[in-house]
């Protein structure tokens, strides 16, 4: 094994570092500056390299630099004062290992280092992703059997009723039924039943005409003909309103369908593959779902297995998102450790793929090192890991505690560094997947809560306190403000 270097001018940090990894039997080798370290770094190179960042001449984040263009995959630890923390956190985005802020206590600096060494030591070949990402990944048994479905309906235009749990996938296996079909090279449109509001469903559905309806300024082509000879995804197909279904059978049964305000039959060359985690047969029995669209719906079933009845794909799973993930923010990825894998293999993961998805960019983000361990997990998954029986169960915790998770990310020189590339949404976006992987609920209303009072305590600062200024600089009224200041909950605010 190479020795672990100390690169400090302080030669009271080297020699306590020294005699602490002696005691560990961990060969040394000390720089007082890092031009030396430089200089040694062409004919060897370390286990592990500790730095200092302020020394006279080149500084340790010049020496990182370096060290990490010769030799990416060597771990560097920062040494810094509390003042450099938010140099530190700028090293550590950039490829730093972790940062020790002085003054440090020498057991967990040997700990830290000692973890360092486990990286190097490990092998570092990381599955690369392929390059293009596969549609669907599982080797469990149960995917192999939607593998098959998939396979035996490759040539057919069959309707397809897809069924699982939130989060496991069901859109990708729609997608991976109209790549392998012969209406590959049409259209293929997603649509969200749910998502949209019931008297607007109707015209996204089948489009309108002008004048249908106020606001109807111009003829708008509905889903069915943009899908026109492709295929025609609708995620949700469950909470789709009573009287639509009524369209929607007309449409499956005789292949003609209407615009909103128009009397010209169009015809529908559409293949539609439909959705829902839903029970249909018990919304039937219930009065909310059209018997007979069912049956014209239920020709095929494929029913998507939830990730708990599938957990020897997780470290399959959790490997194609890490690489994924460190892609998008242009990282190195991330490695999970055996331990943290085996820990999460026992959870249930109520949110299922989606969830381990979200998981895995709060880890890209928030886990130290590359190697994430038990303890770099959210606290609410390490909470919910101690329910009885070994439930696993995640709980929503409440905003705040997902707070100072968000401000370490969002005040730090790595967090301008994401603003930069891709402005205050990819921030947003982090928040927002770190609550969701957390499996906290409500993220529209508590985000939307946040991102209201943040503008209006900004405007009250800008006009010093003048409410009804700050409305007119928010383009919103004097009543609505005032509202929302004291709904909000927000102080400092005055008539003008």
């Amino acid at each position: 094994m190479k020795p672990i270097w100390i690169v400090d001018d302080d030669a009271s940090i080297r020699w306590v570092l020294e005699k602490a990894l002696a005691r560990e039997n961990l060969a040394t080798r000390s720089f007082s500056n890092a031009r030396d370290a430089l200089a040694a770094l062409a004919t060897e190179t370390p286990q592990v390299l500790v730095s200092d960042i302020r020394m006279p001449g080149d500084s340790g984040l010049d020496l990182l630099a370096a060290v990490k263009e010769r030799h990416p995959g060597l771990p560097v630890i920062i040494i810094t004062a509390f003042s450099d923390l938010d140099s530190a956190v700028a090293a550590f985005q950039g490829g730093a290992f972790e940062y020790l802020a002085k003054p440090f206590d020498i057991d967990q600096a040997v700990e830290l280092i000692r973890r360092a060494l486990d990286e190097s030591l490990r092998d570092t070949n990381v599955e690369a992703g392929p390059v293009e990402a596969p549609e669907i990944l599982g080797q469990a048994a149960a995917m192999q059997e939607v593998f098959r479905a998939i396979g035996r309906l490759s040539q057919s235009n069959v309707t397809v009723l897809i069924t699982g749990e939130s989060g496991s996938g069901k859109e990708l296996v729609a997608r991976a039924l109209h790549k392998h079909s012969p209406r590959a090279s049409q259209p293929f449109i997603a649509i969200n039943t749910a998502a949209i509001p019931k008297d607007l469903l109707e015209s996204e559905l089948f489009g309108h005409e002008r004048g249908a309806f106020t606001g109807a300024q111009a003829t708008r082509r509905g889903r069915f003909e943009q899908a026109e000879g492709g295929t025609l995804f609708l995620d949700e197909i469950g909470d789709m309103p009573f009287d639509l279904q009524t369209r929607l059978l007309r449409v499956l049964s005789d292949g003609h369908f209407y615009r909103v305000g128009g009397h010209q039959p169009l015809k529908a060359n559409v293949r539609v593959i439909t959705a829902t985690h839903q029970n249909l047969e018990q919304r039937v029995r219930d009065g909310l779902f059209r018997e007979d669209l069912y049956h014209r719906l239920n020709v095929i079933r494929l029913r998507l297995p939830p990730l708990r009845e599938r957990r020897e794909d997780i470290p399959l799973l959790v490997r194609h998102f890490l690489v994924q993930s460190a892609r998008q923010l242009g990282v190195e990825a991330k490695r999970m450790s055996d331990a943290a894998l085996q820990f999460l293999m026992q959870l249930d993961l109520p949110g299922n793929v989606r969830q381990l998805e979200n998981l895995c960019n709060w880890l890209t983000v928030m886990a130290p090192g590359q190697t994430v361990e038990v303890k770099d997990m959210p606290p609410e998954l390490l909470r919910g890991a101690g329910a009885p029986d070994g439930a696993a169960s995640v709980p929503a915790p409440p905003a705040e505690a997902l707070a100072p998770a968000v401000t370490a990310v969002a005040g730090s020189p790595a967090a301008l560094a994401l603003a930069e590339a891709g402005g205050w949404v990819k921030l947003l976006e982090l928040q927002a997947a770190g609550m969701l992987a957390a499996g906290q609920g409500e993220v529209m209303d508590v985000l939307g809560r946040q991102f209201e009072a943040a503008l209006i305590k900004t405007a009250l600062r800008h006009t010093h306190g003048r409410k009804n200024d700050a409305a007119v600089r928010l383009g919103i009224g004097r009543n609505t403000i005032t509202r929302k200041i004291a709904d909000l909950g927000i102080d400092g605010a005055q008539d003008d």
